[in-house]
């Protein structure tokens, strides 16, 4: 019998290993079957004649934004939030299923909006439930971090895209730890919010008014380059706006307390750019928006109770699953029994390429997350095989200035079993306690299958009709 000279093995090790031993060169293909019961709904996708030339498009789309700051005003101008009316992360929900930091949330809201004069009194009104609203953000063009709480009283910041018009918004970024997004209602968190509301938002209004729009797209780009993923890493972000916006604070006619109170906070917060850096990712994917036949995710979200992706050929239609525990690393003596499920739209982050699809870019991110550098390096290189192609503007140094892994492809996700990782806060499952720690999460597996199915009905309809 003679020996090979080489052999190639699919999947599994055991063999590889077994020849590898005996001085043989193997060559390792990583492969697995598709996820289970999407054989057929895959070869209908992958036979539609709209799939390939739609998916060029929608990337295409997303990759040709240019996001920029051009206004912060209240959520009741830019929003048309009315008194009573709340915006909140990830897919729908009720207050009856929603998550003990959404809850918090909300009950911080209802006070800061003088509906309540103690944040524990909002509970009843939530249960009632007949003079108040909740709405995801994704449904106003807007997003939120973690609880993703919106109010009228809230500042936003507004985001557009000069060559079509489009805008997005958030809402201004608390800091970490004890804050309403992470679902915190004590009266250190109402004292900051109202300090925002009067003080904050009116003076970046002003600085920004006074300059040219900031080019946030420009912004990530170069954050890139110097240790920030954009997700729970934005050190290097939140300084660049700071140096755009920070002559024209000082020159804003406000108080010159004011002024330094405000300086001292955005240059305090790392993680103050987040809230750019997520209207940025949405104003891009949702150039993708209603391309018939593609299969490119344009929104991953979640509430803290569901997670809920959005396709480009799908329309508004969430297909959801529960949201997942993150495994990470905790602060102090929180533990896992501590933590919610997955919680925030800004995972909106990893749908469009950064976050923890460029932890390669921002190494030290481990150190709050969890894991290790080679993992950090192997998770960009994982994801290029579930997405259509790179960003050539989000660039990762370490991997030779390879594109960041852009336009997750449901297909792909379904046949590989490959699922997108994201980086994330933990918020306490209990309303009121704030932050517990950090880490690493997925989407539950179903909700792809889920997408997928409705593409192959959709091409299975077009075919019919033809």
């Amino acid at each position: 019998m003679t020996t090979p000279e080489a052999v190639v093995n699919v999947g599994a090790d055991l063999l590889a290993d077994a020849v590898a031993d005996q001085a043989t060169p193997v060559t390792r293909v990583d492969w697995r079957p598709p996820m289970t019961g999407t054989e057929a709904d895959l070869a209908t996708v992958a036979a539609d004649p709209l799939r390939r030339t739609a998916n060029e498009r929608a990337l295409v789309a997303m990759l040709g934004v240019t996001a920029t700051l051009v206004d912060v005003a209240p959520a009741s101008e830019v929003l048309g939030l009315q008194r009573g009316e709340f915006l909140h992360a990830g897919p729908p929900i009720a207050w009856d299923r929603a998550s003990g930091p959404l809850r918090g949330g909300l009950m911080a809201g209802a006070a800061l909006e003088g509906l309540v004069d103690d944040p524990e009194d909002a509970v009843a009104l939530f249960e009632a439930g007949d003079s108040v609203s909740l709405e995801p953000c994704h449904h106003r063009s807007t997003v939120g971090p973690m609880a993703g709480v919106v109010t009228p009283s809230m500042w936003m910041f507004v985001l557009e895209d000069a060559a079509s018009g489009r805008r997005t918004y958030c809402s201004l970024n608390e800091g970490l730890g004890k804050v309403l997004r992470y679902g915190a209602y004590g009266p250190e968190v109402l004292t900051r919010l109202r300090w925002m509301g009067d003080v904050l938002g009116p003076l970046l209004q002003k600085a920004v008014r006074a300059t040219d729009p900031v080019d946030v797209t420009g912004i990530l780009t170069q954050m890139l380059q110097m240790g920030d993923e954009a997700h729970n890493r934005n050190r290097a972000g939140t300084l660049m706006l700071l140096r755009d916006l920070s002559p024209a604070m000082v020159t804003s006619g406000m108080d010159s307390a004011d002024v330094a109170d405000g300086l001292r906070f955005i240059g305090g917060n790392d993680h103050f750019f987040l809230n750019l850096a997520m209207p940025a990712c949405k104003l891009a994917l949702d150039a993708a928006r209603g391309t018939e036949g593609s299969t490119m995710v344009v929104a991953m979200a979640r509430n803290g109770t569901d997670f809920g992706i959005q396709t480009a050929g799908t329309g508004d239609e969430w297909f959801t699953g529960p949201a997942q525990l993150a495994d990470g690393l905790f602060l102090g003596s929180y533990g896992p029994d501590d933590a919610n499920p997955d919680i925030g739209d800004s995972a909106i982050t990893e749908t469009a390429g950064i976050g923890g699809f460029a932890m390669a870019t921002a190494p030290a991110i481990v150190r709050l997350v969890g894991g290790s550098v080679p993992d950090a390096l192997a998770t960009t290189r994982r994801m290029h095989e579930i997405t259509l192609g790179e960003n050539p503007r989000w660039t990762v140094p370490v991997l030779e200035f390879q594109g960041t892994p852009t336009g997750i492809d449901v297909s792909k996700v379904c046949r590989t079993g490959i699922l997108p990782q994201i980086n994330t806060g933990m918020a306490g499952r209990l309303a009121g306690v704030g932050q517990v720690g950090a880490g690493l999460v997925t989407p539950p597996a179903e909700i792809f299958p889920q997408a997928l199915a409705r593409l192959a009905g959709l091409a299975r309809e077009r075919q019919d009709r033809l």
